[in-house]
Protein backbone atom coordinates (compact mmCIF):
# COMPACT_ATOMS: atom_id res chain seq x y z
CA UNK A 1 0.00 0.00 0.00
CA UNK A 2 1.18 3.21 -0.76
CA UNK A 3 1.96 5.96 1.46
CA UNK A 4 -0.32 8.48 0.02
CA UNK A 5 -3.36 6.20 0.95
CA UNK A 6 -2.29 6.44 4.48
CA UNK A 7 -1.95 10.30 4.85
CA UNK A 8 -5.43 12.60 4.58
CA UNK A 9 -8.56 11.50 2.82
CA UNK A 10 -8.86 10.42 -0.55
CA UNK A 11 -12.68 9.94 -2.60
CA UNK A 12 -13.52 6.86 -3.99
CA UNK A 13 -16.34 5.81 -6.78
CA UNK A 14 -17.62 3.17 -4.99
CA UNK A 15 -19.90 -0.17 -7.21
CA UNK A 16 -20.60 -3.39 -6.93
CA UNK A 17 -19.73 -6.55 -8.37
CA UNK A 18 -21.76 -9.54 -7.19
CA UNK A 19 -22.04 -9.55 -3.73
CA UNK A 20 -18.75 -6.95 -3.00
CA UNK A 21 -18.22 -3.32 -2.70
CA UNK A 22 -15.26 -2.16 -4.41
CA UNK A 23 -13.79 1.52 -4.81
CA UNK A 24 -11.94 3.29 -7.70
CA UNK A 25 -9.98 6.43 -6.69
CA UNK A 26 -12.39 9.26 -7.97
CA UNK A 27 -9.59 10.90 -10.02
CA UNK A 28 -9.15 8.34 -12.61
CA UNK A 29 -12.78 7.63 -13.25
CA UNK A 30 -14.24 10.20 -16.24
CA UNK A 31 -17.64 9.47 -16.38
CA UNK A 32 -20.36 6.86 -15.34
CA UNK A 33 -22.82 6.29 -17.70
CA UNK A 34 -25.63 3.88 -18.05
CA UNK A 35 -25.42 0.15 -20.19
CA UNK A 36 -25.43 0.95 -23.78
CA UNK A 37 -25.16 -1.67 -27.09
CA UNK A 38 -21.38 -3.04 -26.87
CA UNK A 39 -20.06 -3.37 -30.90
CA UNK A 40 -17.88 -6.93 -30.36
CA UNK A 41 -14.75 -7.24 -31.43
CA UNK A 42 -13.51 -10.52 -32.45
CA UNK A 43 -9.93 -11.56 -31.68
CA UNK A 44 -10.07 -10.02 -28.07
CA UNK A 45 -9.19 -11.73 -25.13
CA UNK A 46 -12.98 -12.75 -23.78
CA UNK A 47 -13.02 -10.30 -21.16
CA UNK A 48 -13.19 -7.59 -23.32
CA UNK A 49 -16.90 -7.25 -24.25
CA UNK A 50 -16.41 -4.81 -27.28
CA UNK A 51 -15.97 -1.24 -27.97
CA UNK A 52 -18.70 1.84 -27.81
CA UNK A 53 -18.46 4.86 -29.21
CA UNK A 54 -19.00 7.62 -26.93
CA UNK A 55 -19.30 10.87 -28.28
CA UNK A 56 -16.98 10.08 -31.32
CA UNK A 57 -14.16 8.18 -28.83
CA UNK A 58 -14.09 4.37 -29.54
CA UNK A 59 -14.03 3.11 -25.85
CA UNK A 60 -12.91 -0.74 -25.18
CA UNK A 61 -15.10 -2.55 -22.57
CA UNK A 62 -14.00 -4.88 -20.01
CA UNK A 63 -15.80 -7.27 -18.40
CA UNK A 64 -14.51 -7.21 -14.75
CA UNK A 65 -16.65 -10.32 -13.51
CA UNK A 66 -14.71 -11.99 -16.98
CA UNK A 67 -11.08 -10.09 -15.97
CA UNK A 68 -11.34 -11.20 -12.14
CA UNK A 69 -12.96 -14.65 -12.94
CA UNK A 70 -15.89 -13.90 -10.65
CA UNK A 71 -19.21 -15.85 -11.40
CA UNK A 72 -21.97 -13.27 -12.53
CA UNK A 73 -22.05 -10.64 -14.26
CA UNK A 74 -25.92 -10.25 -15.72
CA UNK A 75 -26.61 -6.92 -17.50
CA UNK A 76 -29.75 -5.04 -15.53
CA UNK A 77 -30.54 -2.41 -15.50
CA UNK A 78 -28.46 -1.15 -12.77
CA UNK A 79 -25.48 -1.88 -14.93
CA UNK A 80 -22.99 0.64 -15.70
CA UNK A 81 -20.48 1.04 -17.46
CA UNK A 82 -17.51 3.41 -15.59
CA UNK A 83 -14.85 5.23 -18.07
CA UNK A 84 -11.91 5.27 -16.37
CA UNK A 85 -7.80 6.83 -17.94
CA UNK A 86 -5.75 4.77 -16.80
CA UNK A 87 -2.22 5.34 -18.35
CA UNK A 88 -3.44 7.98 -20.57
CA UNK A 89 -5.89 5.23 -21.98
CA UNK A 90 -9.58 5.68 -21.83
CA UNK A 91 -11.41 2.37 -21.14
CA UNK A 92 -15.14 1.13 -20.21
CA UNK A 93 -15.73 -1.25 -17.20
CA UNK A 94 -18.74 -3.45 -16.75
CA UNK A 95 -19.99 -3.14 -13.20
CA UNK A 96 -23.23 -3.86 -11.80
CA UNK A 97 -24.15 -0.76 -10.19
CA UNK A 98 -22.58 2.46 -8.81
CA UNK A 99 -24.01 3.42 -5.73
CA UNK A 100 -21.98 6.96 -4.17
CA UNK A 101 -18.88 8.75 -4.19
CA UNK A 102 -16.51 8.71 -0.59
CA UNK A 103 -14.80 9.97 1.02
CA UNK A 104 -12.28 7.49 2.63
CA UNK A 105 -9.48 8.53 5.57
CA UNK A 106 -6.50 6.69 5.09
CA UNK A 107 -5.87 5.51 8.62
CA UNK A 108 -9.04 2.89 7.97
CA UNK A 109 -7.51 1.55 4.94
CA UNK A 110 -5.70 -1.84 5.44
CA UNK A 111 -3.34 -4.06 2.75
CA UNK A 112 -4.70 -6.46 1.14
CA UNK A 113 -5.19 -9.73 3.40
CA UNK A 114 -2.89 -12.96 1.82
CA UNK A 115 -6.16 -14.83 2.07
CA UNK A 116 -8.37 -12.53 -0.01
CA UNK A 117 -10.29 -14.92 -2.09
CA UNK A 118 -11.85 -13.46 -5.51
CA UNK A 119 -9.29 -11.58 -7.23
CA UNK A 120 -5.72 -11.61 -7.37
CA UNK A 121 -3.93 -8.98 -4.86
CA UNK A 122 -1.79 -7.49 -6.78
CA UNK A 123 -5.15 -5.41 -8.41
CA UNK A 124 -5.82 -4.08 -5.15
CA UNK A 125 -4.86 -1.08 -2.88
CA UNK A 126 -6.05 -1.67 0.12
CA UNK A 127 -9.30 -2.60 1.85
CA UNK A 128 -11.49 0.64 3.68
CA UNK A 129 -12.74 -0.56 6.95
CA UNK A 130 -15.87 1.74 7.17
CA UNK A 131 -18.73 1.42 9.87
CA UNK A 132 -21.33 -0.73 7.81
CA UNK A 133 -18.95 -2.40 5.54
CA UNK A 134 -15.60 -3.09 3.92
CA UNK A 135 -14.66 -1.44 0.41
CA UNK A 136 -12.09 -3.09 -1.76
CA UNK A 137 -10.15 -0.51 -3.53
CA UNK A 138 -8.73 -1.07 -6.30
CA UNK A 139 -5.11 -0.29 -8.21
CA UNK A 140 -6.43 0.46 -11.36
CA UNK A 141 -2.85 0.42 -12.83
CA UNK A 142 -2.20 -3.44 -11.95
CA UNK A 143 -5.92 -4.02 -12.86
CA UNK A 144 -5.15 -3.34 -16.66
CA UNK A 145 -1.84 -4.77 -17.44
CA UNK A 146 0.73 -4.25 -19.95
CA UNK A 147 -0.65 -6.23 -22.83
CA UNK A 148 -3.78 -4.53 -22.39
CA UNK A 149 -2.16 -1.36 -22.66
CA UNK A 150 -0.46 -2.66 -25.83
CA UNK A 151 -3.93 -4.02 -27.29
CA UNK A 152 -6.10 -1.15 -26.64
CA UNK A 153 -3.82 0.34 -29.46
CA UNK A 154 -5.68 -1.27 -32.13
CA UNK A 155 -9.12 0.53 -31.10
CA UNK A 156 -7.56 4.27 -31.16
Amino acid sequence: MTEELMTGDNQYVVFKLGREVYGLEISTVLEIIAMQTITEVPGTEDYIEGVINLRGLVIPVFNLHKKFNLPGGEITRLTRIVVVEVEGSNIGMLVDGVSEVVRIPGEVIEPPSKIMNGIDEEYLLGIAKLEDRLVILLDLTKVLRRDDVSMLDNFS
